[in-house]
């Protein structure tokens, strides 16, 4: 069943079960309100989940690709939620209704002769699903497992009972030191034209992507998704300058303050873009650029996306010039 929100097409869902994963996570078993089965998705997808009113956030489908029966999404309770993950937690129970979007996929695996995943902490979510896939492949892969402590670890009995359970390895930040993880060591013994997938907090990305940088794997070879953006790349700038947008289907011009985001100053005159993580994260917001040079603050496109300057996100990027054309 689809409903239309915010002018787009939503998939209606209940949730069958929730259940307490691990220590913060819980889990969100989801299934058609008709029964019928859910659109199909590949390792690394998400999908958008509209908590509350004005709250939507992407989750990782962390079911097996090949059972679409149900959704699995896994739920970290973040200290600094702004109520999406405590809404999940507090607010949402089992036989509630809830709106999704269709599956998309930004992290989607790639044909490889060897694939190490990574996956720190509420990461696991994405990456357990492509341990699925690359098993049922029969591709070779190896997945390392990084939590602060054995209660914060979720799915463990899924992996230990799974087929490609040897490829698993946990690493506890609470063990003995000669036990600790050691990526570099790992990315050394590698093959060279292996595929790296890391997804988990920006410190834990970014020590495995230098790690990755220190041990010359091409930038090509290494895929990311961050939970949350490394830093504050709206304002950290203090000479942020005023720019102009202008709307292409209304020819409507509209000014950006140095203080405000593209996203915030358009709300404000009624001109709504469809966010979700506003850190330039999540790819909700992308948006295609007709015209002018875009200051790209985002962590989702790649070097060379941006380099074309024709997509951006406005919930943090900017202008380098005086004015950009959207196709809004």
């Amino acid at each position: 069943m689809k409903n239309e929100m915010q002018g787009n097409a939503l998939l209606s869902v209940r949730v069958a079960r929730k259940q307490a994963e691990a220590e913060g996570i819980c889990t969100f078993e989801l299934r058609d309100v008709d029964n019928r089965r859910l659109p199909a998705f590949t390792a690394g997808a998400h999908v958008d989940v509209h908590v509350a009113p004005g709250i939507v956030r992407q989750y990782s489908l962390c079911s097996d690709p090949r059972n679409c029966s149900h959704y699995l999404i896994g739920v970290l309770k973040e200290p600094g939620s702004r109520g999406g993950s405590r809404g999940m937690h507090e607010k949402i129970h089992e036989g509630d209704l809830l709106h999704i979007s269709v599956p998309a996929n930004h992290f989607a695996l790639q044909p490889a002769r060897k694939t190490l995943l990574f996956a720190g902490g509420i990461g696991i979510t994405p990456i357990i699903c492509m341990a699925e896939q690359l098993s049922a492949e029969g591709a070779d892969f190896s997945l390392h497992y990084c939590v602060r402590s054995l209660p914060k670890a979720a799915f463990l009995a899924r992996m230990e009972a799974a087929p490609y359970s040897r490829a698993v390895h946990l690493h506890v930040d609470d063990t003995p030191p000669a036990e600790r993880f050691d990526p570099a060591a790992i990315l050394r013994d590698a093959a060279p034209d292996s595929h790296l997938y890391v997804c988990g907090p920006a410190g834990y990305v970014a020590w495995i992507t230098q790690a990755a940088r220190d041990a010359d794997y091409p930038p090509q070879q290494v895929h990311v998704e961050y939970f949350a953006a490394p830093g504050s790349p709206v304002f950290e700038d203090s000479d942020n300058a005023d720019f102009q947008v202008r709307i292409a289907s209304t020819g409507r011009t509209y000014s950006i303050g140095s203080d405000q985001t593209i996203v915030d100053a358009l709300a404000d005159c009624g001109v709504e873009i469809p966010v979700s993580c506003k850190e330039g994260v999540c790819g909700t917001c992308l948006t295609r650029v007709l015209d002018g040079e875009v200051d790209h603050r985002d962590y989702y496109l790649s070097q060379a996306e941006q380099a074309c300057h024709d997509q951006m996100l406005p919930c943090c990027s900017r202008a380098k010039g005086r004015m950009l054309v959207l196709d809004l």
